[in-house]
């Protein structure tokens, strides 16, 4: 193999496992250790450089970074990542005056449509570069489903508009209670750019359904459902109700229906529960709120009587899978199962539409009638407009969209700059020896057994008394310390110097995870399987040196070292030093004129 290149900021960023599995990319080892400082401020706004929400996705987001979490392979729990970005936001002094300011206006001027978390991101990163921002919704306030589809006891309002609120000081031009019904006529107003980031706002329905149009006044769309209690329009419901749905829109449906008046409330699944699509930790909120969850149950009928809706039968199924692992599901035999229910909320699923977007005006739609376009730019085939968020490609989660935001800012800033909006600015990144004596680094790195901090919840009677209570407390800061403590520290990196190697193997004698080697070099798939302990995860690389004095090589397994240091501590050469990595993703810039 040839010796890796540590100078391409790509290698080490994969190495960062939980920063490489988050969409936006957001350094977390960094703030995690600001956490562990009590500089909670400097914590919030690493983050708000990287996901915009904090706070928001502190209570809220899908976590993609924690089954990567390099703990998780040291013991069963990975870090609570997600929950201290949520510390970060709670305990931050006032950030307003680190916030960037207006800039001076450029003349150029975007609209947006939808109040998202994309939309919204791309407004921050263009509305600092002089671009004058227009967004439109058709809700009252701006969040998009961030704020009509995420219950109050989940993500509470005052969140949601402080950190809306940081991106429309920035002399961003709202227009809620606006629907726009025309994108030519969009485009035949003075705008330079327009970007489409309106969600996934159909609901999926069952309209084939014996009963459907006859019970269709208890018969409730989720995501309709759940934006009408956040608007308070809807403020009650039946005492017995059936959820259908097995993702995180179906938890939210039935917690949200215990704290309206349902007091059987029951969620109804198609596919076995170990499949649901809904988050592990959304499943066990609900279950702990008293709600029993079916699973293999595949609706049949909506059952009226006198006109009325009385209940529901359903089809008992079992899971049966082929060679190729092709799920199908197979009726048991047995006889219907009839669930009695006064109303019943639909999440089974969300699609997109845009009846608003004529076929005339170059953009072209595919076979899905979902937009075309490019998944590195964002941009569509009319080249003035740009897609993001569940918009795009589907539905994903408010991580992704942010993602899509910044990528789309920087699309929509090379066009109007007349550049290639192909050709991506490089990201940033800095690579820094922690040495501070001989043996003495900057970061405490000590490998423990520690199990994870659980998160307080409120009491679940007055919870479900309070639709607006927040029911997640929160760690206070002594935990947060605890829990930050717990973090690896997987961006401080292990370089290695082979010009400074006398091969004595003190490395290989303290490592505590035989991940190093000297061995004679060859293909990867012979060095894999040569090294101490084979290195089976063919997804993270091995790091491999240049020859040494005997024709040999260092290879180590980035896949399990714990970055605990030690042989940077034992090597007497200093062969072996601890870097700290910081990887940021390109962002809309004067980066982008280089």
């Amino acid at each position: 193999m040839k010796p890796t290149d540590i100078t391409n900021p790509e290698y080490f960023h994969k190495v960062v496992d939980c920063q490489y599995a988050c969409p936006a990319h957001t350094p977390v080892p960094e703030y995690i250790r600001q956490i562990a400082a009590g500089r909670y401020s400097d914590a919030y706004m690493i983050n708000w450089e990287s996901n915009v929400f904090p706070g928001v996705l502190g209570r809220t987001c899908d976590r993609p970074c924690e089954p990567a979490c390099r703990r998780g392979r040291v013991e069963e729990q990975p870090v609570a990542i997600c929950r201290l970005k949520r510390v970060a936001a709670d305990y931050k002094d006032d950030v307003r005056t680190r916030m960037p300011k207006p800039a001076e206006a450029n003349g150029r001027k975007i609209a947006l449509v939808g109040a998202g978390p994309a939309s919204l991101t791309v407004a921050r990163d263009l509305a600092v570069l002089g671009y004058t921002c227009h967004v439109f919704d058709g809700q009252s306030k701006g969040g998009g489903f961030m704020r009509s589809q995420i219950p109050s006891f989940r993500l509470p309002e005052t969140v949601l508009d402080e950190e809306i609120g940081y991106i429309t000081d920035l002399g961003v031009v709202t227009h809620y209670d606006t629907w726009v019904d025309s994108m030519k006529g969009l485009l035949e107003r003075d705008y330079d750019a327009v970007f489409v980031g309106s969600g996934a706002p159909r609901g999926r329905d069952l309209p084939g359904l014996p009963g459907r149009t006859e019970a269709s006044d208890n018969i409730h769309i989720g995501i309709d459902w759940l934006a009408s209690v956040a608007f308070e329009h809807t403020t009650e419901i039946g005492r017995r109700v059936l959820v259908l749905g097995g993702g995180n829109t179906a938890m939210d449906c039935c917690r949200t229906a215990r704290r309206l008046g349902g007091d059987d409330v029951r969620v109804v699944v198609r596919s076995p529960r170990a499949e649901m699509k809904a988050s592990p930790w959304e499943i066990e909120d609900a279950v702990a709120e008293d709600i029993p969850i079916y699973d293999n149950h595949v609706p049949k009928e909506f059952v009226v009587e006198n006109g009325r809706l009385a209940g529901m039968l359903f089809e008992k199924v079992e899971a049966v899978y082929d060679e190729k692992g092709k799920r199908s599901l197979v009726p048991t035999g047995e006889d219907p199962v009839f669930f009695p229910c006064d109303d019943v909320l639909i999440a089974i699923g969300q699609h997109n539409a845009f009846p608003w977007i004529e076929r005339d005006i170059g953009i072209e739609f595919d076979e899905w009638d979902m937009p075309v376009l490019s998944r590195k730019t964002f941009q569509s085939t009319n080249p003035k407009v740009f897609f993001g968020g569940d918009a795009a490609f589907g539905p994903e989660n408010i991580i992704t969209a942010v993602a899509h935001g910044h990528q789309a800012a920087v699309s929509i800033d090379l066009f109007l700059r007349g550049e290639d909006v192909e050709r991506r600015p490089a990201p940033g990144f800095s690579l820094v020896s922690q040495k501070m004596g001989v043996h003495e680094w900057s970061y405490d790195s000590a490998v423990t057994i520690d199990a994870r901090r659980v998160v307080p919840h409120a009491d679940k009677d007055r919870a479900l008394r309070d639709r607006k209570l927040e029911v997640e407390l929160g760690f206070d800061p002594a935990t947060a310390y605890e829990e930050a403590e717990r973090c690896l520290n997987c961006d401080v990196q292990t370089v290695f110097t082979d010009k400074l190697c006398i091969e004595c193997d003190a490395c290989v004698d303290i490592c505590p995870m035989d991940c190093i080697n000297f061995i004679d070099n060859g293909d990867e798939p012979e060095l894999r399987q040569k090294l101490r302990v084979p290195a089976h995860n063919q997804e993270q690389d091995l790091y491999v040196s240049g020859p040494l004095k005997t024709g040999r090589v260092m290879v180590k397994d980035e896949d399990v070292c714990l970055h605990c240091g030690l042989c940077a501590e034992r090597c007497p050469t200093s062969a072996w030093d601890m870097q700290k990595f910081l990887y940021t993703v390109t962002k809309a810039g004067s980066v982008c004129a280089g």
